[in-house]
């Protein structure tokens, strides 16, 4: 593990501290890029396979004009699919998650599909051709897990496999028991912020504003918290618990009634962990339970925000009191996040903005942008005429790849 003090020795003193230009956070065509490339065609999670336990059960996911449809087969087999009839394009389930039964039946004409898929009949088959089963199905979409998570991908995308992405943090989560976890029960949230996407991303990649800004987690953790650069299209953020009289009420509770996991080893016992997955989530793994959020940009200046909690498989009523704790603690802090993306979203329409000043210790969001500026180089850039920026972009990815 790399402490904050060695993250910070090992910079260059002349590393870029310049954050992404303003213009990158407010171009439309830039929008509509990073929607195709990044949340398109790179792995989003869409929940656990411990939701989906039966046959028939199924959760869907709506983002950048996308729909997936996540369901368990009668063989076991989990398989994605997108939320999408072959006959006039309605949705073919209709709720965020649930039960189909034997069958998944359109709401629209009442064309019916397999819990694998294939199309088993269309309403007033009479009046139609005869329609091929695997032809006339749900079209499927790429589907992987770890560790129990369930991810799916609408395009081929940069990304390998999600146990390729994750695969330098196998040690350290072998201790937990993620494919165990269970629904909370809270169900999924989806909440709607008015600013752009990578706002949320530039605020929750650094705890450099932990000290200030969060009262909460600065008690829980003190100077401990530390964030890791992005690797590979993930990174890590790691903090112990700091060993003091806490002052406020709900810290206090949550490390006096916390026992954790005879299965965590002494650090993790009184630690958080968060694992953030490029482009758009973050897991975090607490002795007490799971958490996972994400971002999805919705048009210009929106942003959805979705996630959800899991429990622990063995989990008691003591276990159950210490996770309502560390939600209420991670509750405030959210709160307290949202102003902060608030003003950071505000601010860039400001004449006297000059965009960011980076800190050692916000290393993270700079790595995290290097990450954005690989796929997208014109962000090295001043904006380019309107209408030219893919096209822009294209270019400078084909020159690089001739450089290479």
């Amino acid at each position: 593990m790399t402490s904050p003090a060695a993250q910070a020795k090992d910079l260059p003193n002349d590393h870029d501290r310049k954050g992404l230009p303003a213009w990158s956070y407010f171009n439309t065509e830039m929008l509509e890029m990073e929607k195709d490339l990044l949340f398109r065609s790179h792995w989003q999670l869409v929940c656990h396979a411990n939701d989906l336990p039966e046959s028939g059960d199924f959760v869907t996911l709506d983002c950048v004009g996308e729909r997936a449809l996540v369901i368990r087969g009668k063989d076991g087999e989990l398989r994605a699919f997108h939320n999408l009839c072959r006959h006039r394009g309605s949705r073919v389930v209709a709720a965020e998650q649930g039960n189909c039964k034997n069958a998944i039946i359109c709401p629209f004409h009442g064309w019916v599909y397999n819990l694998d898929g294939t199309l088993r009949g269309a309403a007033q088959p009479d009046k139609l051709p005869e329609l091929d089963s695997v032809a006339f199905g749900l079209k499927a979409i790429e589907l992987d897990t770890w560790r129990g998570f369930v991810f799916v991908r609408f395009r081929p995308g940069p990304q390998p496999a999600i146990s390729e992405v994750l695969a330098r943090f196998d040690e350290e989560i072998d201790q937990y028991d993620l494919e165990g976890l269970m629904p909370s029960g809270e169900g999924f949230y989806a909440d709607v912020a008015e600013v752009n996407w990578k706002c949320v991303r530039d605020v929750d990649n650094e705890g450099y504003h932990v000290p200030m800004a969060h009262p909460g987690l600065q008690d829980l953790f003190g100077s401990n918290y530390y964030d890791e650069d992005f690797e590979n299209g993930a990174s890590r953020s790691y903090s112990e618990f700091r060993e003091a009289d806490h002052r406020l009420w709900s810290v206090r509770a949550y490390t006096s009634i916390l026992q954790a996991p005879p299965e965590l080893d002494e650090s993790h016992a009184k630690a958080w962990l968060y694992i953030g997955l490029f482009p758009n989530c973050v897991l975090g793994i607490y002795p007490d339970c799971v958490k996972f959020y994400q971002e999805f940009p919705i048009e210009f200046g929106k942003t959805m925000q979705r996630g959800t909690t899991y429990r622990l498989g063995k989990e008691d009523r003591r276990m159950r009191l210490a996770r309502y704790l560390s939600s209420r603690i991670d509750r405030l802090t959210s709160e307290e996040d949202e102003e902060l993306v608030r003003w950071s979203w505000e601010a860039a329409f400001s004449s006297g903005y000059d965009g960011v000043f980076l800190s050692d210790l916000e290393n993270t969001v700079r790595s995290y942008h290097d990450c954005l500026r690989e796929h997208f180089p014109v962000l090295n850039e001043d904006e380019p005429p309107k209408g030219t920026v893919a096209a822009r972009n294209a270019e400078l990815l084909a020159g690089k790849v001739a450089a290479e």
